[in-house]
């Protein structure tokens, strides 16, 4: 199972947009999907204020349609698109794969349509899915353990290697995506922490201003515990498990070899 790193959305304070365009056996598989088309053409609807206060530079090139075709594939043949949430930078270019089966965790799924607090208000954007995405709702259901974490297996229509891991937090129904690649396992946490940093097994450090952005957490405490666990799981099983999330760029340097 081969794995490509992208790029989908640049913001201020240097961050990134970090999804994964994977190749299952009989198809391609994109975990989020960045800001895409719609969010560059029509940001003020597919985006809102909120792009100001990112520091969003929205431009084509970096969309997950364009890379995907920049690296030869037919966007066509992304047939499942699986998400870490539904947070407007991470579902911004499901309307570019409108055949996809959208996997996402039931708890996100009720959050985002019923936007409960006004931190879900601002934060979920309907009209990215408006187009009416072929939604796939997974639950725990007494999932199976994965490194002392829950785990979400046989999603349908993806391969066993592929499954969900609820880290719930940052919002109600936040999820990991852990993908066994055949040489150990890669866990996309999204937005589960930011800097590498908060997560160092032996020394973890927030800066002051990523501590004051966590506040806005949904589930605060949720959210810390899952920290320290993921630092646990570095500490126990660093070797055969690489944690990646959304929006470091020194993550996403080493991940594309830079």
């Amino acid at each position: 199972m081969r794995i490509h790193h992208l790029n989908c959305g640049t913001m201020g304070f240097g961050l990134v947009d970090h999804c994964l365009l994977v190749e299952t056996r009989d198809a391609l598989v994109l975990v989020d999907t960045g800001f895409g088309l719609d969010a560059v053409r029509q940001p003020a609807k597919m985006v809102g204020a909120s792009r100001f206060a990112l520091g969003a530079k929205l431009h084509e090139a970096e969309t997950a349609v364009y890379q995907i075709q920049a690296l030869g594939y037919d966007p066509r043949d992304v047939r499942h698109i699986v998400l870490t949430h539904l947070d407007l930078d991470h579902s911004g270019g499901l309307s570019d794969f409108p055949e996809a089966t959208v996997h996402v965790h039931g708890p996100e799924f009720r959050a985002a349509t019923a936007k409960s607090t006004v931190s879900e208000k601002l934060r979920y954007r309907a009209a990215q899915w408006s187009h009416g995405p072929k939604w796939m709702v997974n639950e725990v259901d007494g999932g199976e353990d994965w490194f002392g974490f829950t785990a979400v297996r046989d999603l349908p229509g993806l391969p066993p290697e592929i499954v969900v891991i609820p880290l719930a937090g940052h919002t109600r129904g936040h999820a990991g995506v852990a993908i066994d690649h055949g040489n150990g396992w890669l866990l996309h946490a999204g937005d589960a922490f930011f800097p590498e940093s908060s997560i160092d097994p032996e020394q973890p450090q927030t800066p002051f201003w990523w501590k004051v952005y966590e506040t806005g957490s949904i589930l605060g405490e949720a959210y810390r515990a899952n920290q320290r666990r993921l630092r646990e799981l570095k500490k126990k099983h660093g070797r055969e498990v690489t944690i990646i999330n959304s929006h470091d760029a020194g993550i996403l340097a080493r991940s594309l070899g830079r």
